[in-house]
């Protein structure tokens, strides 16, 4: 059997078993009989499960296997307890930062209004006791800016760089994973050299925000809660790491759907919970009423790029933009068209199937597309395996509409107009075209050759 995540001959993916033995980890427990019991590890082991895509022994190393293992609900309870010792030495502050792709999932499934769903989820999170609790939304921006200005100059050099064009988003690592593993040169050259939004919030917490508050990095906790586990794995890319002070950018990645168990093995529901506001990266200044990017399930790289290209590139301004729907929804098209002729022709390409697709007409040399947005669950971000399924690990549809609908309804703001993004190019990284944006926005993508034995992960 062709496996249809990786193109293999065989596919080495596990079923998931219903068999609890399989599919369960304990996040609460501990091996250490004479630790000290606190009311964190009361809690009732969680089940959670690795997404299709990284189950594939083609992608992931036993190595790795092992380090997402620890990324659990263990591990921030871990760092809780650790912080009501008395050896100060060894405490930890603890920040969370928040995908915008998660709050709607909050907000439908306890019936609330996307505000109060994270002013409330910030007051639980704070009520166990993490310290901080950010929004990523100021990473996307820096990321989208980012991407547009590469496309930009990638649209200029076509004629001279043979890889310039197509420009492949990287804001998904599952997507990312995949080129780099399965896909490799004929195809990474041509990804955004851009971090996504979870690498760049990483760098905002561990040093901008760290210097600001007079801390090591390495003396901040950050966990990310996001749509999908694929999140768990970008979490440990060696360019997610500062080896001065032996420090991950991110040190724990918990999906929206683990923090409801915890909530559940609380007995808590989010109406419960007080409201706290959002915290800012820049002191005692709280967060405002939310705000989210172009594009209907995504960060909106595509409609972001696309408006910019036109202005930056054809002197036009696009207000609205028509999408046209291909082979399936999840496969659509964008085009600018100027004296009659198609100038700019952009793509949307959500799940593996139509990825490869995508990528069968690159190597054929067919491709008409400048940038494809790339996102590894159909359906965008909003669906993450992580969040929108039911119980017996299937698409929660009725969930997933009502997500749509509360994302659709937060109002967008350009990245181009945050007088907090423009404040931190300056003053953190020294103006929009240094050496230090280059350093601290980018990275590079390439193939990685698999030395380490593989293995199939089971959850």
């Amino acid at each position: 059997m062709k496996c249809e995540n990786c193109t293999k001959k065989e596919c080495s993916k596990k079923q998931k078993n219903d068999d609890k033995q399989n599919t369960s980890v304990d996040p609460l427990s501990t091996n250490d009989e004479n630790e000290e019991k606190s009311e964190f590890h009361k809690l009732a082991s969680a089940k959670i499960f690795l997404s299709d895509c990284l189950a594939c022994d083609n992608c992931v190393t036993s190595e790795e296997g092992v380090r997402i293992f620890q990324q659990n609900q263990k591990e921030l309870f871990r760092i809780l307890n650790l912080n009501k010792k008395c050896d100060t030495s060894k405490h930890k502050v603890l920040a969370v930062s928040i995908c915008p792709q998660s709050l709607p999932y909050f907000a439908a499934k306890f019936n609330l209004c996307v505000n109060d769903a994270a002013k409330r989820l910030c007051g639980f999170l704070k009520s166990l006791g993490v310290h901080y609790v950010f929004d990523t939304t100021i990473a996307a921006d820096f990321s989208i800016l980012e991407s547009q200005k590469e496309f930009v100059q990638r649209y200029r050099q076509r004629n001279q760089e043979e890889h310039a064009l197509p420009m492949f988003a990287s804001a998904c690592p599952g997507w990312i994973r995949y080129a780099e593993r399965v896909l490799t040169n004929p195809v990474t050259p041509h990804i955004c050299t851009a971090k996504s939004p979870q690498q760049i919030m990483g760098s905002l917490v561990k040093c901008y925000f760290a210097r600001q508050q007079n801390l090591s990095p390495d003396k901040i906790f950050h966990i990310i809660v996001a749509p999908c586990y694929d999140k768990k794995l970008e979490a440990l890319r060696e360019d997610f790491y500062t080896p001065l002070y032996n420090s991950q950018d991110v040190d724990c990645v918990l999906t929206s759907g683990e923090i409801v168990q915890i909530m559940e093995q609380k007995n808590i529901s989010m109406k419960e919970v007080a409201e706290v506001a959002i915290d800012s990266l820049f002191g005692e200044i709280k967060e405002e009423d939310l705000v989210r990017h172009d594009g209907r399930r995504s960060d909106g790289y595509l409609e972001h790029i696309f408006k910019h290209a036109a202005k930056e590139l054809f002197d036009m301004d696009i207000k609205e933009i028509t999408y046209k729907t291909l082979k399936n929804k999840d496969f659509q098209e964008v085009t600018l068209e100027k004296d009659g002729e198609t100038v700019l022709r952009f793509a949307a390409a959500y799940g593996f199937r139509n990825i490869q697709n995508v990528v069968l007409k690159l190597k054929k040399g067919k491709f008409l597309y400048h940038f494809v947005e790339v996102l590894a669950c159909p359906g965008g971000c909003l669906n993450g395996k992580g969040q929108a399924q039911t119980e017996d690990g299937k698409p929660d549809k009725v969930l997933l509409s009502q997500m749509e609908e509360v994302y659709a309804a937060i109002p967008v703001r350009l990245p181009e107009t945050s007088m907090h993004v423009q404040k931190l190019y300056q003053d953190w990284l020294e103006g929009m075209d240094s050496k230090k944006v280059q350093e601290t926005l980018h990275t590079k993508y390439c193939a990685v050759n698999q030395t380490a034995s593989s293995m199939d992960i089971k959850w």
